[in-house]
């Protein structure tokens, strides 16, 4: 089955006087044809040189700034640690229950 890893970033933080996008909140959903999983995370930026305008900042680009954050190493593992716990839903390792009825 094929893996669909989806960001999102449900929230910015950031300084109202020039619009200094401090933290992100940020989703990361795995979808195959018949399991979901997700996770959330906030990651915070340092100021850069040159600001983006509050106002001219997409999602896209939000989604890389964390991304960036992040680093590709980590960002990896967030996809793993995803897709693992798709992989368990689909063939359970652990079970609860008792063998009588």
């Amino acid at each position: 089955m094929t893996t669909v890893f989806t960001w999102a970033v449900g929230t910015l933080e950031r300084e109202t006087n020039d619009g200094f996008v401090f933290t992100a909140h940020y989703t990361i959903s795995a979808r195959n044809e018949v399991y979901t999983s997700s996770a959330y995370g906030s990651i915070g930026f340092e100021r850069p040189e040159d600001l983006v305008p509050y106002s001219e900042i997409t999602e896209e680009m939000a989604i890389q700034w964390v991304k960036d954050a992040l680093t590709e190493e980590k960002v990896e593992q967030i996809e793993e640690a995803l897709q693992n716990q798709l992989d368990e839903q689909a063939a359970p390792t652990k079970a609860a229950g008792v063998p009588w009825s």
